[in-house]
């Protein structure tokens, strides 16, 4: 991947639904060698896909919750099983393994803390694999980024 590739992903973070012809103009190029060079990143996965990013609050989700979440067990039937779990659960944005007291921290996202509480009840505690949950509500979100920071 050289500057050029760069230079494309922090045009195309910025904005994802530029025209390549207005790609190719902001790198200076023609438009086949920069829908080439577009196309070689999605092939090696650079690049996942394409997506709009939407306001929660205006979809009345008003609640970020990071749960951190601790597993019975420490084996691979246990993990699996709960990954699956949490990949089926649309309020789940995000699910990482971490290190520590907690084996995942998911970032949840709901309509209000009722609405979690019963996320909590009906999705999270309906999974034998989970031994513990500890969450924390988000009282104010600063800023939120979407675009990885590129060393151009």
């Amino acid at each position: 991947m050289d500057k050029k590739d760069l230079n494309i992903l922090a045009l195309l973070q910025r904005r994802g639904r530029m025209t390549m012809a207005e790609l190719a103009s902001g790198m200076n190029m023609s438009d086949t060698p920069c829908l080439r060079r577009v196309k070689k990143l999605e092939q090696d996965k650079v690049i996942t896909g394409y997506s709009a990013q939407l306001d929660p609050q205006k979809l009345g989700l008003n609640v970020i919750v990071y749960a951190f979440i601790r597993l019975t067990e420490n084996s691979d039937t246990s993990a699996e099983l709960f990954e699956r779990a949490m990949d089926g659960l649309e309020q789940v944005m995000e699910c990482s393994v971490i290190t520590g007291a907690h084996d995942y921290l998911l970032k949840i996202v709901a309509r209000d803390l009722l609405d979690y509480e019963s996320f909590v009840k009906k999705s999270l505690g309906s999974l034998k694999c989970i031994a513990g949950i500890e969450s924390t509500v988000v009282l104010k979100q600063t800023f939120s980024r979407t675009a990885l920071p590129l060393e151009i």
